[in-house]
């Protein structure tokens, strides 16, 4: 028997949750399938099997929490189906460029009976760090809702009619997730200021160039890199909201990974676009969305999510008007936008109506005064609310 352990799961992470098994007792496997998904606070790591064979145990449960080099099960390498070992030898010609069809050649047919029952299906791993390809993820959906035992109906909360309350352990990256906002709390001497944009010159630029850069770019404009440019610029002119505090020392960092908060079903996660300082619009529009959804796919990497120096969250795409975001500990400030909402403000002695969107920033002041935090983030109303004044600077 091969023993199924747990892989090194990156610098400074010691322990997972075992997220979700992908192959049952039984199940014929081959040599790259992955067996189980198993869940960080910050990545989804694969473990696949390193030879084909059978998965003859499962040791851990869905929801266990895990260390390195723990036997998570067992596969029998000595019993390898012919079907399988035929399928490894071609794999390497599988992979070989397949030459290019003619403009006759018919299409390959469609494939209309599922695989032998026992039997899974086999498919292309994706890389050990992050979430399986999403055919995978869908096979391995079919394949949950064929083979599960069927269960009482439950509601949205995981409560069956009848229930006054259930209870669930928290995943590790929930815990995570906890500890880390509590330490920033305590580790930190934190403050939030506030201001109003008027979005309107933004809403015009955006409308203006959105289907253009759309049709020549193939990346949807939205407001995120202009926020990520006025907050580059404004960190510039106030280093220390950008710094971090290393004992009795201040660290200036002379470069911006800007942290972007995304939320996904597996929890909060905040990547970092590198060297967002030195990128123009077009190429943070497509970091930006490359790396989200890379976040909501389960796929980000350690490099993603380690080294930002700043961070900005956005609670408007789910409606909150106000808030104040707490800051991503060991940095020093954080930027929350918000939704902007039609509301009458006094322009030159006139009300009129105009698009206008809360901001706050909370920083640590231990290092960052309230002059520099206020200032900060006037800056950013300047640039946002004169997006022409970006492209000078």
């Amino acid at each position: 028997m091969l023993p199924i352990k747990v892989p090194p799961l990156g610098e400074s992470i010691i322990e997972a949750t075992v997220s979700r098994w992908l192959k049952k007792e039984g199940d014929v496997v081959a040599a790259g399938d992955t067996l189980v998904d198993l869940e960080t606070d910050k990545i989804t790591v694969e473990v696949p099997a390193l030879k084909p064979g059978v998965l003859a145990k499962r040791a851990k449960k869905e929801g266990e929490v895990v260390h390195v080099d723990d036997v998570l099960g067992e596969l029998d390498d000595t019993a390898v189906p012919a079907t399988v070992g035929a399928a490894q030898a071609a794999a390497p010609a599988a992979k070989a460029p397949a030459p290019t069809p003619s403009p006759a050649a018919p299409p390959a047919p469609a494939r209309s009976a599922p695989p032998p029952a026992g039997q899974s299906e086999t498919t292309k791993s994706s890389p050990v760090l992050g979430a399986p390809a999403g055919t995978e993820r869908a096979a391995a959906a079919a394949w949950a809702s064929t083979a599960a035992p069927s269960a009482p109906s439950r509601g949205g909360n995981g409560a069956t009619p009848g229930e006054r309350e259930t209870r669930e352990k928290m995943s590790t990256r929930r815990k995570r997730i906890a500890e880390n906002l509590l330490q920033s709390q305590h580790a930190t001497a934190h403050l939030t200021t506030f201001n109003e944009v008027d979005m309107s010159a933004l809403n015009a630029l955006r409308d203006k160039y959105k289907e253009k850069v759309e049709k020549e770019h193939g990346v949807k404009l939205t407001f995120m890199p202009f926020f990520v440019r006025a907050a580059c610029q404004a960190l510039k002119q106030f280093p220390m909201v950008n710094a971090q505090i290393d004992g009795d020392t201040i660290i200036y960092k002379h470069y911006v990974n800007m942290g972007i908060a995304v939320a996904s079903e597996q929890g909060l996660v905040v990547p970092n676009v590198k060297d967002a300082d030195r990128k123009g619009t077009i190429d943070l529009s497509r970091e930006i969305s490359e790396v989200a959804k890379r976040a909501r796919d389960g796929k980000l990497t350690m490099d993603d999510l380690t080294g930002g120096t700043f961070t900005i969250t956005n609670g408007g795409v789910f409606g909150s008007l106000i808030s104040t975001p707490i800051i991503n500990y060991p940095q020093v400030g954080i930027l929350g936008l918000h939704k902007t909402q039609d509301r009458p403000i006094a322009v030159n002695g006139q009300v009129v109506i105009r698009p206008m969107m809360y901001v706050a920033l909370s920083y640590d002041h231990r290092i960052v005064d309230g002059q520099q935090a206020v200032l900060f983030l006037v800056r950013v109303k300047e640039l946002v609310e004169d997006p022409a004044a970006m492209l000078i600077e």
